[in-house]
């Protein structure tokens, strides 16, 4: 890996900001240079939000971007807004759950992952993130689970600690559920 310029966008609540801090918190435990650069409306639950995560083995010279290598699309107006902003040769991953209009671009690999009905299969609406997360590093693994989860250890409460198997079932749910669309 050189450098990997993700975007990960949807609603407030959906665990987009916390996808991204899991992913940079990650790549520095395995000692990568890293940004996180959150963006949301002003009613963050409920409203869109998106982060930006750069993720390389260099130094990195800005956190602002245009285009990305990755999106990773929560909701129909994140993949309105986010669709064209995907390099040509880059990567876009939706969850189809809330998504009436599906990427049409032909220069880009598309994958879905059903990371809603995942999550209420395990009956944990929480773990809908991981699912995702997980998904995205089958394609890309930028950073190893192993690296994640020792970010989750770090960042959440001790007293949280017992939903750490629970996240790890998730990342590879979403490794086994992600398909790439024909």
């Amino acid at each position: 890996m050189q450098t990997e310029e993700l975007i990960i966008a949807g609603f407030g609540g959906q665990g987009v900001l916390s996808m991204g801090k899991m992913l940079a918190y990650a790549a520095l435990m395995e000692e990568k240079e890293v940004t996180w650069m959150p963006a949301y409306g002003p009613e963050q639950r409920g409203g869109t939000a998106n982060v930006t995560v750069i993720i390389s083995d260099e130094r990195i010279s800005s956190p602002i971007l245009n285009v990305y290598d990755t999106a990773i699309i929560l909701n129909q107006q994140s993949m309105d807004k986010f669709e064209n902003k995907v390099k040509p040769g880059g990567t876009l991953i939706y969850d189809p759950h809330g998504i009436s209009h599906k990427p049409t671009r032909t220069d880009i690999s598309i994958f879905t992952v059903d990371a809603v009905a995942a999550a209420n299969e395990m009956e944990n609406s929480k773990a809908f993130n991981m699912i995702v997360l997980g998904g995205y590093l089958k394609i890309k693994p930028v950073v190893s689970i192993e690296a994640v989860l020792k970010g989750l250890r770090k960042t959440l409460p001790e007293r949280h600690h017992n939903l750490i198997p629970v996240n790890e079932a998730a990342l590879h749910k979403g490794m086994d559920l992600i398909t790439q669309s024909k």
